[in-house]
Parts: structure tokens; sequence; C-alpha cells
């Protein structure tokens, strides 16, 4: 049954951007599928149509590239309401980075950019009580309190929506949040990535990391990035919660 679960990959890329294809790529890892199951669609374009979200069992929201909820744009307010309509219909969603914080942002919660609290690398996340005990997170529990994480963000969810429950955080950002009755999960760091898709992506933008942390690309490397194998298996543990209730 899992084997053929359909997947729509909702971005908010340009079309020229390198990470768009490697996006789909570090979803079919973490999801343990080939790419070809996984379709896209543009928000930049559009909203998805009532039929195209049938069409699939699971919808996926990542990263932006150049886009970002803070900043705003025409094309936010349609993507917005693409955000209420999957809490309004119950679609499995699972929703990392930027899709963390516009489903925030459409429920009640509030963005903001805050440079002083942005986060790129391998940072620690701290479980919430609320996060030990999910069905899903718990899992994670066994590794300790905490666990490491891949993240690049620099807006920050700094108000939850208000039926949403906190499952886990860093010292300066709220992390990971569910929609109790709903099998709508978002989180903050990007669980579809390891070390390595890391540094595919940080690669591309070598300028943005000594812009946001001060610190010389090949070092922060070095000293900032790490393994995160305890987020490994996150996405393929949610597909089996959501597909077998």
């Amino acid at each position: 049954m899992l084997d053929n679960v359909r997947y729509l990959l909702l971005q908010v890329r340009n079309d020229d951007d390198p990470m768009a294809g490697h996006e789909v790529d570090c979803f079919a890892r973490a999801l343990n599928c080939p790419p070809e199951q996984i379709s896209e669609f543009d928000l930049i374009a559009g909203s998805p149509s009532d039929a195209e979200l049938d069409a699939v069992d699971i919808v996926l929201l990542g990263g932006s590239g150049d886009y970002c909820v803070s900043k705003g744009g025409a094309w936010l307010d349609p993507a917005l309401d693409t955000m209420r309509q999957l809490h309004a219909t119950s679609k499995p969603t699972f929703a990392s980075c930027w899709g963390f914080q516009a489903m925030a942002q459409a429920l009640g919660g509030h963005v903001i950019a805050d440079a002083s609290r942005a986060e790129v690398g391998t940072h620690e996340v701290f479980l919430t009580t609320e996060g030990r005990a999910d069905p899903l997170f718990g899992a994670l529990a066994e590794a300790g309190d905490h666990f490491p994480a891949q993240m690049g963000h620099e807006d920050v969810v700094d108000r939850l929506p208000p039926d949403a429950v906190l499952l886990a955080k860093t010292r300066l950002s709220n992390q990971a949040f569910y929609f109790p009755g709903k099998p709508i999960y978002c989180t903050q760091f990007h669980p579809e990535l390891d070390r390595e898709t890391l540094l595919d992506r940080l690669r591309k933008y070598p300028t943005y990391i000594e812009r946001i942390t001060g610190i010389p690309y090949d070092q922060f490397v070095q000293n900032n990035t790490g393994e995160s194998v305890h987020t490994d298996a996150l996405l393929a543990r949610f597909v089996a919660l959501v597909m077998t209730r």
C-alpha cells in the first residue's frame, strides 16, 4: 500500500532555481520512493485545483528559494488559501521550512523576519512534553530530549496558530507543530535533508552563509554542519501513520 502513495510537492521557486529538482530528489530519498512518484505544482503560478489535490494521497511542502512569507507578494494570498484548504479538508500534509511558516500564517499564527534568530546548518532541536508523547515525534525521544536537524531560515514563526500544538523548538525558534485531529505536521527544520544534501544547497549560495552567520563558508561547513540521522525516518513514519489510520 505504501509503495503506491501518490505525492504532490507544492513548490515556491523560480523556474530556473536549480534546487527545484534537487528538492524532489531529497523528498524521494527521505520517503524511500522514486522521484517519479512525486508530482510538482508551482504556487508562484497559482493554486492547485480541487481535482489536483484529490488525485494525490499526501501533500508535501518544503523550502522556497527566493521567496518568503514575511515579504509576501501577489502570489502569497492564494498560496495561503491553499494552506487553509488543506487544513479544512484534513488533507494529509507534511510541511517543512517555508511550508511550516506558510501553514502557521494561514491558520492564524504570525511570521516575522528576524535575522537575530536565523538558523542555518545543523542545530539541536528540543522536544516538548507534547512532542515526546506524540505518535510521530515520540520516536525521536529515543535519542533523548533533543536531536540534530538541518536548517536554513530567516523567517520565524513567533506565534503558532491557536489550535496548533508545539512539538519541538530550539533556543531561538519554534520548530514543529501539528493540528490535533488532523493529519498535518509542520517543521521549521528540513527532515528531507541530511548533511550531504544540505551542503548541496549551501554550495549554491556561499555568500548567504557569510551574510547570515558572519562565518566564512569553509569554516561554517566544518564547524556548523553535521549528521542528522534521527530525522532521516521522520517522513517515512509520517506516511505510515497517516496512510494506516
